[in-house]
């Protein structure tokens, strides 16, 4: 059974809104990107799909846009190739490598779960709420900015049930920002 993991950039106070944290640097772009390669593939609500496409999507010319740094084009590749289920209610259709994700959330969760492979990976904010309320979430990875936002959404807010978690790893960016990997006790 492979497992799902939740990553996200959150600050100190919990605010995982993307606009509240750092703008991401070379090592983080770094780390992100090999974790996102250890991904069979990757989970997304709507809202997380369209704003990841809208960044990360390599144009039709084939060419990345003059905006991005020659360190990000990494990051943008993996995620470009990468196969993506999306969980939707509104989406009729997606592209980009994906499919919806229709019927029972749980049931079709654990589906994929099930396959052979290293893992699915899953980031955003109402999506892994409720994957954590279903107790389908295996790994918690949270990159933690030396930030206080003081505002926005914070981190699963609403979870019905606790969770206990076992520190797996951790790591430390010179940028002051710590990546903290739990797995889930269950």
């Amino acid at each position: 059974m492979r497992p799902l993991r939740y990553s996200i950039n959150t600050t100190l106070d919990g605010c995982c809104h993307h606009e509240a944290g750092v703008a991401p640097d070379e090592e983080s772009m770094s780390y992100w990107t090999a974790e996102m390669a250890r991904a069979d593939a990757l989970l997304f609500g709507r809202v997380t799909y369209q704003m990841m496409e809208s960044a990360w999507r390599k144009p039709a010319s084939g060419t990345w846009p003059e905006w991005m740094e020659e360190w990000e084009i990494p990051f943008a590749e993996t995620i470009d190739r990468a196969k993506k289920y999306v969980v939707s209610s509104t989406l009729h259709e997606v592209d980009w490598n994906a499919e919806l994700l229709g019927g029972d959330l749980g049931q079709a969760v654990e589906q994929l779960k099930q396959e052979p492979g290293e893992g699915l990976w899953v980031g955003g904010v109402t999506l892994p709420l409720a994957l954590a309320d279903l107790g389908l979430i295996d790994e918690y990875e949270f990159l933690v900015q030396p930030i206080v936002a003081g505002y926005g959404p914070t981190l699963l807010a609403g979870l019905h049930e606790r969770i206990q978690l076992d520190l797996m790893d951790r790591h430390e960016f010179r940028s002051g920002a710590v990546a903290l990997r739990y797995r889930s006790s269950k």
